[in-house]
């Protein structure tokens, strides 16, 4: 049995736990935004099924916008949208909307301080076949130095939901990143979610996993298995890797003195250096991180990628090892 303190799906080893992709959620919580508010529109770059617009077209046809294979105007198009009082969700895959297009990001959305909702599909490794040049493993980085913006990695398709209609509340520029494969989804309704707020799943005292989309179940995974080793690991889901909760992570430092950030991303510049960079100034920490080791992604089965990158659970217990073995040298 899991020792959570937010509400989680039982049990969580259960091979047959039901799994949907994160932009499943996105795609349910876009049309329940718009049901709520009639400003709320989509923009979208030629991916309307792959992006999960498909149930908004149909329910929203005259809020729907269709711009063809052009990724900067996506972006620039949606400020102006935004400046006239819209709230426009822009959706394309990650490597082209905000990869691509980054510029307009930066100067159009952030600069002008617009209220555009970017959502990034298909990020990570676990596009599989696609290969490298598909994969975003480095949006969140390129992200997180523009002043104002959100990020956020929703952990399974009920948060991806949840994510979406709360972006859709908040008064600013928002980036949402969502996988292309199922995950288990292995939160429930009753599981909190808030922008800039992280869940802990798990209590502990040895180690703390800090995690971030799908990885999180993995996270769990490897805690739960840590346990017959003898180690009582702690799991935050921090599902809003910008505005960082910086009082988890210093919880999370001062409950376990070990901290493993786990992510479908480059290692480089996302949230575990956005935790490091925390703790380097708030609380120094002994710190281990599990993401793709600043290489570039390849073609594969999703599963055989997170294999081929130590993104796994045997991977996240291997870096749990590590962590508490330097704890305890020092």
């Amino acid at each position: 049995m899991i020792r959570k303190e937010a509400k989680l799906v039982e049990p969580l080893l259960d091979p047959k736990i039901p799994q949907k992709p994160t932009r499943d959620g996105y795609g349910l919580g876009v049309v329940e935004a718009a049901e709520k508010n009639p400003n709320v529109l989509v923009v979208c770059a030629d991916l309307t099924d792959s992006t999960r617009n498909a149930d908004f077209k149909k329910k929203f046809p005259d809020r729907f916008v269709q711009v063809g294979v052009h990724e900067q105007f996506l972006a620039a198009g949606a400020a102006g949208l935004a400046l006239g009082g819209k709230i426009p969700f822009i959706t394309s895959y990650a490597m082209f909307c905000p990869g691509r297009a980054w510029e307009m990001v930066r100067t159009n959305i952030a600069l002008n301080e617009t209220n555009v909702k970017i959502i990034g599909s298909h990020a990570g490794v676990s596009v599989g076949p696609d290969g490298a040049t598909h994969q975003a493993i480095e949006d969140i980085a390129i992200m997180r130095p523009i002043p104002g913006m959100v990020i956020i990695a929703p952990c399974d398709a009920v948060e991806a939901k949840k994510a979406t209609l709360a972006i859709a509340e908040y008064e600013g520029a928002c980036y949402v990143r969502f996988a292309r494969e199922k995950s288990p989804v292995f939160t429930t309704e009753e599981t909190p979610f808030e922008i800039g707020k992280a869940v802990t799943l798990r209590s502990g005292k040895d180690v703390a996993i800090i995690a971030c989309g799908p990885l999180v179940y993995q996270a769990l995974v490897a805690a739960e298995q840590m346990a017959d080793e003898g180690l009582d690991v702690m799991v935050v889901n921090s599902h809003t890797i910008k505005p960082l909760d910086e009082k988890a992570v210093l919880h999370a430092a001062e409950a376990c003195d070990a901290i493993v950030t786990v992510e479908e991303h480059q290692i480089t510049g996302g949230l575990g250096g956005a935790v490091a960079e925390y703790l380097a100034k708030a609380r120094p920490t002994v710190q281990e991180f599990v993401g793709v080791p600043n290489v570039f992604g390849e073609s594969g089965e999703p599963n055989e990628l997170l294999r081929q990158f130590g993104m796994d659970a045997p991977a996240i217990r291997q870096a749990v090892r590590k962590a508490y073995k330097r704890k305890t040298q020092r």
